[in-house]
């Protein structure tokens, strides 16, 4: 069912696939791991463990009572050490607990496959997987299945662009878990009563694209799954680009893909489903691709939620030079974190650290009023604008601007010559706006 595709502003970005024929590598079990109890867009958990609890692969170890939130499993077994606060990526503080595991990696009673004749018992099911969005958004996946006008949605999308350069995690999944995915996409299909599915992927994985079209004509969903090779270009991932991109409609900020008649899920995300509905162990792991050039042994691995970036490092032969800026995802929109004693959570997908001149932060120099920042723009929205008002704290002004569009892609700092940090300036004007509406 191919048709004439549409296409938004994009940028051409270093690839730097280097870890693409690496295969997934499962690591060892850390000596210790250290389980967040928000790992997710939405209420945190409460523990439902005590120091000196022994605990065990899948076990039920965090939950809330509210709506925006999904249950924490302890990916280990092994002992409580203690329950304690520490400061996350983002500069606040999370409630962890942190588990001395005993290598036995014993699994907790009660995991199977869950009985799912409905889509009642499908979202009830997603929930107490624990699942969120693997892609970096982490919104709890059983209310992105449950949408309010379920009956007017059609069309389910799995984004498999990582077009972001260095990660090549969701490739290897590809290429390693293809029946995985179909597995997946059958089920959300079936439950959610959905008419069609696309696979978006980029034009840069010839053989993960190939391999899920033979898989597909095998099982003889052709009439119902279509791969869709997409521009190779950043940001083909972008939910709101690649629903344009595949359907030609288009969604504002704010609007829900379900009110286009679309539910849009990443790939492992998707993989995950097929994953758990055939062996019911909850969200436990995480592959993720580790590279930069402070790496040693770059490649793609598996690892237990909550095993400490130091420990990854370590796996992947330690560093080779010192690293002066480590990354929580990928380079466009990844997080700059301040300690590789940090834990990985549900939604990491890359670890990246770099060293010399890559983990410098350029030094920004006046706007030469060149326009490229606006040619890159997928929204056509006037970066140099905003900055100015963002600066001035003009909050009608970038109001008037569309602030709000912005998806912080960075692209538009990307392409800048003067260096200027175009994306985070709209990060704070939305801020600002946001302040001043609130009042």
């Amino acid at each position: 069912m191919s048709q004439q595709r549409k296409h938004l502003h994009s940028i051409h970005v270093a690839h730097h696939k280097n870890t693409s024929g690496c295969e997934t590598r499962q690591m060892p079990v850390p000596a210790e791991v250290c389980i967040p109890m928000s790992m997710h867009i939405g209420a945190p958990c409460k523990p439902l463990v005590k120091k000196g609890d022994e605990v065990k692969v899948g076990q039920l170890i965090g939950d809330t009572d509210a709506f925006v939130s999904a249950p924490i499993h302890s990916s280990v077994s092994g002992t409580v050490k203690a329950i304690e606060e520490q400061r996350n990526a983002m500069g606040g503080y999370d409630q962890v607990v942190v588990i001395t595991t005993d290598g036995k990696q014993e699994i907790a009673e009660g995991i199977e496959a869950p009985k799912v004749e409905n889509l009642a018992d499908f979202v009830a099911a997603i929930r107490r997987s624990g699942l969120v969005g693997l892609g970096g958004a982490s919104f709890p996946t059983h209310i992105k299945f449950n949408p309010k006008n379920i009956e007017e949605v059609d069309t389910l999308i799995v984004n498999a662009a990582e077009c972001e350069p260095y990660i090549t995690s969701d490739h290897r999944l590809m290429l390693e878990d293809t029946a995985d995915i179909i597995d997946g996409m059958t089920h959300v299909m079936k439950y959610l009563e959905l008419s069609k599915g696309y696979i978006g992927v980029e034009g840069n994985k010839p053989d993960a694209i190939e391999k899920l079209k033979a898989l597909i004509a095998e099982r003889g969903l052709a009439d119902k799954i279509e791969v869709v090779t997409l521009q190779t270009t950043y940001p083909q991932g972008a939910e709101r680009v690649m629903i344009y991109e595949i359907t030609g409609k288009t969604m504002d900020a704010g609007v829900l893909p379900a009110s286009l008649g679309v539910i849009l899920s990443n790939v492992t995300s998707i993989a995950f489903v097929g994953q758990y509905l055939r062996t019911g162990m909850p969200l436990v792991k995480k592959r993720m691709t580790v590279d930069g050039s402070a790496v040693n042994e770059p490649g793609n691995i598996i690892a237990p939620l909550g095993t400490r970036i130091a420990d990854i490092i370590a796996f992947c032969g330690g560093y080779k030079a010192e690293p002066k800026k480590i990354l929580m995802g990928g380079p466009m929109m990844g997080r700059a974190i301040f300690s590789d004693s940090l834990p990985i959570v549900k939604n990491n997908n890359a670890i990246l650290a770099f060293a010399g001149a890559q983990g410098l932060v350029p030094e920004e120099t006046n706007c030469i009023s060149c326009g490229r920042c606006h040619r890159a723009c997928p929204f056509n929205l006037l970066p140099t604008a905003l900055s100015d008002a963002m600066e001035q704290k003009d909050a009608a002004r970038l109001e008037k601007l569309r602030v709000m569009q912005c998806m912080e892609c960075g692209s538009c700092a990307y392409v800048c010559p003067a260096r200027r940090p175009l994306g985070f300036n709209n990060k704070l004007g939305k801020a600002i706006l946001k302040e001043a509406q609130s009042k």
